[in-house]
C-alpha cells in the first residue's frame, strides 16, 4: 500500500508534474489572485502524471468533470447562510452520493469540493481555474494513453462509503463541540483516509508512516511560508522537500504534495495550527482506519 518500490518513476514525469504546479502558482502570482492556487491539482498531477495511479486514471473524462462538479457544489454551498461545520458536513454527504452515483473512487474530488469552503472562495476565477487545470490533466492522460497502460476497473463498496461518512461526520461534530470548527476538514488527510478504506488491509506500520508523511509535509509548507514571503518560491522549495520526505519513508502519497500549496492559501488562523491539526487529524482518521481494517471489517465479512 502506497510503497514506492513496485514502480520505477521517471525524472521527466517529475519535472513535467512540478512544472505544471509551478505554472499554476506563477499564473496566480502574476494575476494576484490566490483563488487560482488549487492544492489538490498538485495531488492530482502527482497521482496521474508521476505515480500513474490506476484508480485515478480509470475513465479519464472523470478527471475533468467530477472534481469540477464537486468544486462547483462546494462553491455554491459556501454561499449558503450555514455554519462552517454544517457546510463541511453537507458537502461530505453530497460527495459520497456523487461518487456512488457516478461509480468513482477518485478521492481528490473530496478536496476540490472542500477547498472553496475552507478558503471562502468567492471569485469566478476559482471555477475557471478548476475547469482549466483539470481539463489539462485529462487531456495529457488521454494523449499519453496512461489509462490504457494502467487498466483498472473501479468497484464501489457502499459499506466503505458509509464508514467514511460516519467517521468523518463524527470528527466534524467533535471539533465543533470543542469550539474548533476550522479543524473539521483537512483535504489531503480526508483523501488519504478515503483511499485507505478501499484497501484490503492496513498495517499499523503503514499508518505510522502516513501520519509522519502528511504531518511532515504540512510542517514543510508551514515553515517554508513562515520564512519566505513568496508563494512561488515556497512552492519551488517545498515540493522537492516533500518528495525527499516521501522517498526517505519509502511511501508514495500524492495528497502530501497538496500541503505546501494549502499552507500558502489558508486563512491565518488555520495556517498557524496546520502542523498540529494535521497530526491530530491523521491520528484520528488513520487510527480509525486501522481499527476498522483490523477488527471491524473481518467481523462484518465473517457474518
Amino acid at each position: 500500500i502506497y510503497l514506492l518500490k513496485p514502480q520505477k518513476l521517471k525524472l521527466s514525469d517529475y519535472l513535467l508534474g512540478f512544472g505544471f504546479v509551478l505554472l499554476m502558482v506563477g499564473i496566480a502570482t502574476v494575476l494576484n489572485d490566490v483563488e487560482i492556487i488549487l492544492p489538490e491539482i498538485a495531488a492530482l498531477t502527482t497521482g496521474l502524471w508521476i505515480y500513474h495511479e490506476p484508480g485515478w486514471l480509470n475513465q479519464p473524462a472523470k478527471i475533468f468533470w467530477l472534481p469540477s462538479i464537486t468544486a462547483i457544489v462546494g462553491f455554491g454551498i459556501n454561499r449558503l447562510p450555514l455554519s462552517y461545520a454544517v457546510k463541511i458536513s453537507l458537502l461530505l454527504l453530497i460527495m459520497i452520493v456523487l461518487l456512488c452515483l457516478f461509480r468513482s473512487t477518485l478521492a481528490p474530488s473530496f478536496a476540490t469540493g472542500l477547498l472553496p469552503i475552507i478558503v471562502n472562495a468567492t471569485e469566478l476565477s476559482f471555477i475557471i481555474a478548476i475547469l482549466g487545470f483539470t481539463l489539462t490533466l485529462m487531456l495529457v492522460v488521454s494523449l499519453r494513453k496512461l489509462h490504457l497502460q494502467h487498466p483498472y476497473h473501479a468497484t464501489i463498496n457502499y459499506r466503505v462509503m458509509l464508514v467514511f461518512l460516519i467517521i468523518a461526520l463524527l470528527w466534524v461534530l467533535v471539533v465543533s463541540l470543542l469550539g474548533r470548527p476550522q479543524m473539521a476538514a483537512i483535504p489531503p488527510v480526508l483523501v488519504v483516509f478515503f483511499e485507505i478504506l478501499q484497501k484490503p488491509m492496513y498495517p499499523g506500520k503503514m499508518a505510522i508512516k502516513q501520519m509522519v508523511a502528511l504531518t511532515g509535509a504540512a510542517t514543510i509548507g508551514f515553515v517554508a511560508y513562515s520564512l519566505l514571503d513568496s508563494r512561488l518560491l515556497v512552492t519551488l522549495i517545498a515540493l522537492p522537500l516533500v518528495w525527499a520526505l516521501l522517498y526517505l519513508l519509502q511511501v508514495r502519497i500524492p495528497a502530501a504534495y497538496a500541503f505546501p500549496l494549502l499552507a500558502i492559501i489558508l486563512p491565518h488562523q488555520m495556517f498557524q495550527s496546520l502542523p498540529l491539526v494535521t497530526l491530530l487529524a491523521t491520528s484520528y482518521f488513520f487510527g480509525a482506519a486501522y481499527l476498522y481494517q483490523q477488527y471491524i471489517k473481518p467481523r462484518l465479512i465473517s457474518r
